[in-house]
This record gives structure tokens, C-alpha cells and sequence, in this order.
């Protein structure tokens, strides 16, 4: 497996929600609605991230499906994906968790959001695989509010493919192409922005998650995931 962090590079990356970056994400996502930002997390975390997916075997990834619960399908039309839940068991995984956490309540401090959980999976796209246009929630029927992926791939080319396409609204037929180089992070509101994954001709490594409100009401409890 990946080796862990030293002391010194946990340190770093416990510090490394300095504010003027965590304005800039703030800022971006009230001006539109969404942000792509080059190197945004700390380079020791990005390497840790990177080594410990590659090291994850095979038998620790499922097959990516659709939908929540009771209405959750797998369809190879729609995405071949396969995806392994962080669940903060790993150093590296709770260090991740732990940089989401403070982005968290740095957007809620500053645009009121009131995200209250936050959700991912390393995400592996083997050469071809892709994910079709689609909304990370529609509005009014998730708790999904706020949708972030970072990309973990070293010595990306964009002749590789595997573009992430963020369009605008349901009428956008260009979008926003953003090429997954390591430690790029896009965050966009999840109602709003469809996109896409393209195929790429390499195995392609990302994280993907999700902020959430609260949905619990009475005794029907809205667990993260």
C-alpha cells in the first residue's frame, strides 16, 4: 500500500486550508456557480491520494451504478465506471476527509450553504470507460447540494482524453473541458451543471463527492450515503 504521510506532510496538509485559496473556491462558486482550480490540494496529500488508488486491488473497487437505495441500478450505457468508498479507515483517506471537512465549513462561513455531510469514492475509468451527460441531483429531490472531483493522474496529456465536460444549463452544447491532471479540483452546485466523462485512452484516477444538507425529519433518518 501507499506509504503514510510523515508527520511533517500531515502538518502541511492540516494547514493547507489557508484562506486566500478557500476564497478563491468561495468566490468562484458564487460568481458561477462552479470552480476549476489547478494544484488546489497539498502536493503531499495529491502523491498520497495517487499512490494509495493505485495500490487498492481490484476486488476492493465495485461496479458504479445509478441512483439511491432502493432505486440503485447499474447501467453500461450510461457508465462503466468502478468506484471503492473512503470511509476515513486509511491515514491518507481521513487526512482527505479532513481537508474536505474545512473546505466545508469555509463555504458554509461564507455563502451559508449549510452543508452538513460529505460523501466520496476513488473513482477508476479503465481505458474507454466513460459516464454520459447527467445531473449529480435534480432539484428538489436530493440532498446533494455541492459536487467536487480531483484528478490523481500523473503526466497527463489531452490527447489522453478522459475530459470532464461541465455544461452551463440543458441547452449548452460546447461546455467546460477540463483536463484531469493531478490535483486539479472542480467544484460545481450539484442541481445546476450537467457533464460528462469522456473515454480516455489510459486508466484514469479521480476522486469524486458530494456535500449534502440534512434531510432528516421525524424518524426518517438521511444517512450520507
Amino acid at each position: 500500500m501507499a506509504t503514510a504521510l510523515t508527520f511533517a506532510e500531515l502538518q502541511q496538509c492540516d494547514d493547507s486550508g489557508d484562506s486566500a485559496l478557500l476564497d478563491r473556491i468561495a468566490d468562484d462558486l458564487y460568481r458561477d456557480g462552479y470552480c476549476i482550480m489547478d494544484n488546489a490540494l497539498p502536493e503531499p496529500m495529491t502523491q498520497a491520494l495517487s499512490a494509495y488508488q493505485k495500490a487498492l486491488s481490484e476486488q476492493q473497487f465495485s461496479e458504479a451504478g445509478i441512483g439511491r437505495k432502493s432505486l440503485f441500478h447499474k447501467n453500461e450505457s450510461v457508465r462503466t465506471d468502478k468506484v471503492c468508498w473512503i470511509d476515513g479507515s486509511s491515514q491518507v483517506g481521513a487526512q482527505w476527509l479532513e481537508w474536505c471537512h474545512s473546505l466545508k465549513a469555509h463555504l458554509n462561513k461564507r455563502l451559508f450553504m449549510g452543508l452538513f455531510s460529505f460523501e466520496s469514492h476513488f473513482a477508476h475509468y479503465r481505458p474507454g470507460d466513460f459516464y454520459k451527460r447527467h445531473y449529480d441531483a435534480f432539484k428538489g429531490a436530493s440532498n446533494r447540494v455541492l459536487s467536487l472531483v480531483t484528478y490523481l493522474n500523473k503526466e497527463w496529456d489531452a490527447l489522453d482524453g478522459g475530459e470532464l465536460v461541465l455544461y452551463k444549463d440543458d441547452a449548452d452544447t460546447a461546455g467546460v473541458r477540463v483536463t484531469p491532471k493531478l490535483g486539479t479540483v472542480v467544484l460545481f452546485l450539484s442541481e445546476e451543471f450537467p457533464h460528462e466523462v469522456r473515454p480516455a485512452t489510459r486508466d484514469r484516477y479521480s476522486i469524486a463527492g458530494w456535500f449534502r444538507v440534512n434531510t432528516t425529519s421525524g424518524n426518517r433518518i438521511d444517512p450520507p450515503r
